[in-house]
């Protein structure tokens, strides 16, 4: 069984931000990775943009229990970029995410204490810019029944807000619904009395989907 209901960044997008104090502008960008050679990748490609930064530092966490961590100070003084930057990624529970926040220094020293903060504010900044997901668990069920009780399902599934993935219609109705494994017992129990158990359901397997979080 799929194991399930972990927070991540949302796929397909890099989400930034930008802070500045003392004249040091620090610019964040976050992205969603599943792997090592994915973070690594994304953490190189934010490195050749801004080639001319005084500093890119990074962190990232990974697997499904967070259990994959890594940080990288690039040239500041030990644990004064990197590990802020992770523990901004750990404090909102997130996995499969990655972080780069850049620096131009500005002439200004911050001190180890003004580092800290400014990474760590930075990398806040950046998460609060992006589109945040629960990797949610459902089981998808395959529904078969006439055309006559085709109103009163459809009807029932939009008041529940149940999701439809594919619908067929042939000779008879066949709907692919995406269920929480919760739902499951008391969807299959209502259907079958609104149908007066004029249906047949075959479970397909499970799925997991992003489901944004507001």
């Amino acid at each position: 069984m799929m194991t399930t209901n972990f927070k991540t960044v949302a796929d397909g997008e890099i989400f930034s931000a930008a802070y500045e104090v003392n004249k040091s502008k620090f610019l964040a960008h976050v992205s969603h990775v599943e792997t090592e050679e994915a973070a690594r990748d994304f953490v190189q490609t934010i490195r050749k943009k801004y080639f001319d930064a005084t500093h890119n530092c990074s962190a990232w966490v990974l697997g499904e229990r967070g259990d994959k961590q890594k940080s990288n100070d690039d040239g500041e003084p030990g644990g004064t970029a990197g590990n802020p930057i992770l523990e901004a990624i750990k404090k909102n529970e997130l996995t499969n995410c990655a972080i780069v926040v850049t620096r131009y220094f500005g002439g200004i020293k911050l001190g180890a204490g003004g580092l800290i903060r400014a990474y760590s504010h930075t990398a806040a900044l950046g998460l609060a810019a992006a589109k945040i997901v629960q990797i949610t668990l459902f089981k998808k069920i395959s529904l078969t029944l006439e055309y006559n009780f085709l109103a009163t399902v459809e009807n029932y599934l939009r008041n529940k807000k149940i999701r439809v993935a594919n619908s067929d219609y042939a000779d008879v109705v066949t709907l692919e619904v995406l269920l929480l494994p919760a739902q499951v017992e008391t969807f299959l129990t209502e259907l079958n009395d609104l149908t007066a158990a004029n249906f047949l359901h075959e479970e397909l397997g499970e799925i997991l989907l992003p489901l944004e979080i507001n």
